[in-house]
């Protein structure tokens, strides 16, 4: 029997927008960060990524997470 207690594997955490929306790769948000505006979330080679619609700028999520939240800092459009 193997030892389980080295396999497991870490759930990922959803990506929230900063209400709490979960994100997913396709939708348009408003990024509050880096005057990117309104931008695309897609996956990457290096995980996901905000492309802003405007200048074509892209930025890692890791960037966008607020420290005191966890939340991205960015507000899903509909």
């Amino acid at each position: 029997m193997a030892f389980k207690l080295f396999n497991k594997k870490k759930k990922k955490k959803p990506l929230q927008d900063m209400n709490g929306a979960t994100l997913f790769a396709g939708d348009k948000v408003e990024c509050l960060r880096y005057d990117l505006g309104e931008c695309m979330l897609f996956e990457g080679e290096n995980g996901f990524e905000y492309e802003s619609v405007n200048t074509g700028q892209k930025v890692s999520y890791v960037k966008m997470i607020d420290a005191a939240t966890s939340f991205q800092k960015v507000r899903k459009l509909n």
